[in-house]
């Protein structure tokens, strides 16, 4: 994908992104356009492919970012609570923020970044300083960045609409579940499964906690993630 996804400007990326395919979703295009991945990926921001932002952690490509948002897009509303989990630069956790804060819109949302690497977390806030949006959103409140373990969620925040895993887990975490609103939705890459269900490899999981409490799980697509682990010594 990424030889022709790529563009010179994030604008030409987005958009080729969407002649493709890779976004399908009007909200989601809208959001991505407002994001500068130049401030969030240190080389090459406008190819669409993974990039290293050091301390063992990637930016991911923003056609996975895409699909990311559109998975959960139904949970994004304005006015919605977000846990991104593995924030890493920052990128997709303000994002998450345009698609549930609507300027035209008096009802705000919330999203919390969490990463288990100090560095990264004063990264991400450096970055959404670059530019006047981001800044606001900070100084707004509307989007927190937290050191921490990811794989424990964020329970001061909870209950979230939609949870973003930026990482493979060995499993899917009841206690990030256990932070999901009912109805939400968890989107996660999962290593391996507890209960036999997956195959080898890594594979998104699509996790829905209803509006009566009930759970379903779902695998939607195999991919490729650095491991949701301990920060690195």
């Amino acid at each position: 994908m990424a030889w022709y996804c790529s563009g010179s400007t994030n604008t030409e990326l987005i958009e080729n992104l969407f002649k493709a395919g890779l976004v399908k979703d009007g909200r989601v295009k809208e959001a991505m356009l407002g994001v500068d991945r130049a401030h969030y990926a240190p080389s090459r921001p406008y190819s669409d492919s993974p990039q290293p932002i050091g301390y063992d952690a990637t930016i991911s490509a923003p056609h996975m970012h895409g699909h990311a948002c559109e998975y959960l897009i139904d949970y994004l509303k304005p006015g919605a609570r977000v846990l991104d989990i593995g924030s890493g630069s920052g990128y997709l956790t303000h994002v998450l923020a345009n698609l549930v804060n609507d300027s035209g819109n008096a009802v705000h949302g919330k999203v919390v970044g969490i990463d288990h690497v100090p560095e990264l977390t004063d990264l991400a806030r450096e970055n959404m300083n670059k530019s006047e949006e981001g800044a606001e959103l900070q100084a707004s409140s509307k989007v927190q960045f937290i050191t921490g373990d990811g794989r424990l969620g964020w329970k001061d925040g909870a209950p979230y609409d939609a949870i973003h895993v930026g990482a493979a887990a060995e499993s899917i975490h009841p206690t990030l579940i256990d932070q999901l609103r009912a109805p939400g939705r968890l989107f996660i890459p999962v290593e391996t499964a507890k209960d036999g269900s997956l195959s080898e490899g890594q594979y998104i999981w699509v996790v829905d906690k209803k509006e009566d409490g009930s759970i379903q799980k779902e695998r939607v697509f195999q991919v490729s993630y650095v491991p949701l682990t301990d920060a690195p010594k």
